[in-house]
């Protein structure tokens, strides 16, 4: 169905039901109980794992299927958030053209960065990006202040023109960002007992823009031009002795990450209408390969495990202070009560990264295919087992 072979199509839909049962999923245990602390299922932090599931999606069809290795790629995430803040400010506060637009200006802008950077390959195609991402970063934060808003980011204003909306609310505010008057900040409540679910509008738009995200990756991965790159990142050079050019594919390839990278910008923007430069730098370029590596590069749902896990750690680990530890192991001894939390607590709260890094190292020296690696052999350890639990059942004919 929809043009994708079964095993395909059931992934996307795998995909669709934990996009659309997030709010239940990301909410496992009820409120006001000490595990609580793990849940993830508040709207900012949805938004979060599928805004940068997409950008990570992006980033994997050129790292994961050519190979080349970008350290740039948060100039398009901004380029693309600047692009929706203006849209904002000149026409309304309807997120769809400001997601267009977002998406076009990345593909330009990725279109001029991309044809002089794939002239190198190698380290010096990522230096080179990653030269392009600062000097963008630059430009925003200080030279281009009147388009970029520098230090202080792109912000609306009650002055703004907003040609096709209202310039300011009845109310005498600022309008909030919506969808034919659904607005992304829009939420519904459901207390089920000791939990509550909270299911929020801009999360589910994002999460569609996600999903069909997603289902352009996978029939981009299983094209004739998916082939093309997997090529390209095997060995260029022998196909370049059957005489194809690579170039115009890795620029294609470049150009299609860049604008999801856009795509990804003018979602955040949309949840939330502000723009800095901080996004461009590239410790946001670093953290979509650590994504892509973490989950599975050149994996279909690889870069959307590595996002999740990432914005899980960044946000919920980051929280657990001495304060929660010292709940968690009250029922110890004093004294070893102390001695277990300051052993945990440099791994948690503002040292969270220290996990995650541990973490890292651990995928990459045992599951250099990433989380979605780790997911095979454990599938593949129970069907062995299953197997041979059969043949033990399975009766001999007699002689």
């Amino acid at each position: 169905m929809l043009g994708l072979e079964k095993k395909d199509f059931r992934l996307l839909l795998i995909v669709i039901g934990l996009t659309l049962f997030a709010p239940f999923i990301l909410n496992p245990f009820p409120e006001g109980s000490e595990m609580a602390q793990f849940n993830a299922g508040y709207p900012d932090l949805m938004q979060r794992f599928v805004i940068f599931g997409t950008f990570a999606i992006g980033f994997n069809i050129l790292f994961g299927l050519t190979g080349y290795l970008s350290f740039g790629h948060a100039a398009f995430l901004g380029a693309g958030s600047y692009g929706a803040v203006w849209m904002f400010k000149l026409l309304g506060m309807n997120v769809l053209p400001a997601i267009a637009v977002s998406v076009i200006i990345a593909g330009l802008f990725s279109l001029i960065i991309g044809y002089v950077s794939l002239r190198r390959s190698g380290i010096y195609f990522s230096i080179l990006t990653l030269a392009f991402a600062q000097m963008s970063f630059a430009l925003a934060y200080s030279v281009l202040t009147p388009i970029t808003g520098g230090e202080t980011g792109l912000q609306l204003a009650l002055d703004d023109p907003r040609i096709f909306g209202l310039s300011q609310t009845a109310t005498g505010n600022i309008p909030v960002p919506s969808i034919f008057g659904l607005e992304m900040r829009s939420s519904i409540e459901w207390d089920v007992g000791g939990w509550l679910f909270t299911f929020n509008a801009g999360y589910y738009l994002a999460a569609f823009f996600m999903v069909l995200a997603f289902y352009l990756s996978i029939r981009i991965f299983r094209s004739p031009f998916g082939m093309m790159l997997r090529a390209i990142k095997s060995n260029q050079t022998r196909m370049s002795y059957t005489g194809l050019n690579a170039k115009p594919y890795t620029l294609a390839a470049f150009v299609i990450s860049g604008m999801y990278a856009g795509l990804a910008g003018g979602l955040m923007v949309s949840m939330d209408p502000l723009a800095g430069a901080e996004r461009m730098q590239w410790t946001a370029s670093g953290e979509v390969v650590l994504m892509t590596i973490l989950g599975g590069a050149g994996t279909l749902i690889g870069p959307v495990l590595g996002a999740g896990m990432i914005k899980y750690f960044e946000n919920i680990f980051s929280k657990i202070n001495e304060t929660i530890l010292h709940n968690w192991f009250a029922f110890l001894p004093d004294g070893l009560e102390n001695v277990v939390v300051a052993m945990i607590y440099p791994f948690i709260g503002k040292g969270w990264h220290l996990t995650l890094g541990i973490v890292f190292m651990l995928v990459v020296i045992f599951l250099p295919g990433g989380l979605v690696q780790g997911g095979q052999k454990v599938a593949a350890l129970f069907r062995r087992k299953k197997t041979e639990d059969a043949k033990q059942n399975a009766t001999e004919p007699a002689e």
